[in-house]
């Protein structure tokens, strides 16, 4: 008995997945878990968009404009963590503590 992957199940992984980072943003204190979420986000939203593009099949090829876009997402997000970690670890330096109720001020 064959099974192949068909959208559906790409979509119900991208789901979950989207489902599990969005609890974390949602629910978790620690600033480095919250990000390590954002970052699980938005890697269900890059499966996301390869599935759809793998589904639109033009004359019997499937298009790969959704696969060249995730390379330009991809590139982004590894600038977004190298910005997005020096700001975590500055302000552990000046704060001394990760916890998102303690970061709640601008202040120094």
């Amino acid at each position: 008995m064959e099974s192949a992957l068909t959208l559906n199940h790409f979509l119900i992984v991208s789901g979950l997945l989207f489902a599990i980072g969005l609890a974390g943003v949602l629910v978790r204190r620690n600033i480095i878990v919250i990000f390590m979420c954002l970052e699980l986000m938005l890697s269900a939203a890059n499966l996301t968009l390869v599935a759809f593009s793998r589904h639109n099949v033009h004359e019997g090829q499937p298009s790969y404009e959704g696969h060249v876009l995730l390379f330009f997402i991809i590139t982004v997000a590894a600038a977004e963590v190298a910005v997005g970690l020096a700001i975590i670890v500055a302000l552990y330096r000046s704060r001394e503590t990760t916890d998102v109720g303690k970061l709640n001020t601008m202040k120094n």
